[in-house]
């Protein structure tokens, strides 16, 4: 920032210079001592002037770009107070009712975020309960499933016995009949 102390010190600087060439260019012969003592004084006033003029324009410039860095990195608490009624404190006002709508608007974000991270929390609850409650559904009709395949199996493997005992009782009745002599009527 001193580039900013500088530009503005330095026309003041060079206007005090200029009036000090101009008492110079005067017949300096006849000029007393104690004029001497007055140029001296005058010298280190206007550059006392010039340094304090510029600091005094620049302070709140600092404070201001200073506080613009630290929102810019995220600190959006960052507010300027200056305690002059110039342009620069209107300036500093403005500054703070930026940081002010970022400060709320970024917890205006949160809170949304928030709402909508629990409106899916619950929603993805519900959609857990529902699918949960599918897949015990699915269990329950697996499970009666293999128990009426089971049921089939066992009532296929009872008609194959049938089946076999019928035949064996047939092949019986036949030889019977031979024996007995009489034919077998179906």
């Amino acid at each position: 920032m001193p580039k900013l102390s500088i530009k503005i010190a330095f026309p003041i600087i060079l206007a005090g210079v200029f009036a000090i060439i101009i008492f110079l260019a005067m017949d300096y012969e006849q000029l007393q001592p104690s004029f001497y003592i007055i140029f001296f004084f005058l010298v280190v006033y206007i550059f006392s002037f010039g340094l304090a003029t510029g600091q005094s324009l620049t302070t709140p410039v600092k404070k201001l770009l200073q506080n613009a860095k630290e929102l810019s990195e995220g600190n959006l608490s960052s507010r300027v107070y200056l305690e002059s009624k110039d342009e620069f404190s209107e300036l500093a006002k403005a500054f703070n009712k930026i940081a002010e709508n970022l400060e709320m608007s970024q917890i205006q974000g949160k809170n949304t975020e928030k709402v909508v991270n629990i409106k899916v929390k619950a929603r993805t609850k519900d959609l857990e309960e529902m699918i949960s409650a599918l897949e015990q559904k699915v269990k329950n009709r697996t499970i009666e499933l293999e128990r009426m395949i089971e049921k089939l199996d066992n009532l296929q493997e009872e008609l194959k016995n049938k089946e076999a005992e019928t035949t064996q009782l047939r092949k019986e009745l036949e030889e019977l009949s031979k024996k007995v002599g009489q034919p077998l009527k179906e």
